[in-house]
């Protein structure tokens, strides 16, 4: 599920490049290397999926969000845009890139629990009978 939010991600930037952002000065590259790297990571997610990988998920997808949010704010390297608007890849991406967050923070957390369940109450050591 995470390989899918992440190549989703991916794919709507990919479109959005090919679809005019690549004539965007700084934005369009911008794009690309958004698109490329969710596509790498998830491609490698399907393999496997270390700490690395699903940090680097989370990463792509907080760059996505934090590049979505700066450019209806501040602007960003002179762009802005404003709303939900291309639409409606926007809110799909904003979808994909939550959800991404979401299933990464659930992942974690299941880690951690299954971690503790492992090592046992606090104070025993491990292979200890309690």
């Amino acid at each position: 599920m995470l390989a899918a939010t992440l190549a989703a991600s991916g794919y709507i930037h990919a479109q959005l490049y090919i679809d005019g952002y690549r004539f965007i000065h700084v934005i369009g590259p911008l794009f690309l290397l958004q698109a490329s790297a969710a596509f790498a990571v998830a491609a490698l997610l399907l393999l496997a999926a270390p700490l690395l990988l699903r940090i680097a998920a989370a990463a792509i997808a907080i760059g996505a969000l934090a590049g979505f949010a700066t450019s209806r704010t501040i602007g960003l390297f002179g762009f802005s845009e404003h709303g939900l608007q291309p639409a409606p890849q926007a809110l799909l991406s904003l979808i994909a890139e939550t959800l991404t967050l979401l299933i990464v923070a659930a992942w974690q957390a299941s880690e951690v629990r299954r971690h503790r369940r492992r090592a046992g109450p606090p104070g025993a050591r491990p292979g200890s009978a309690v």
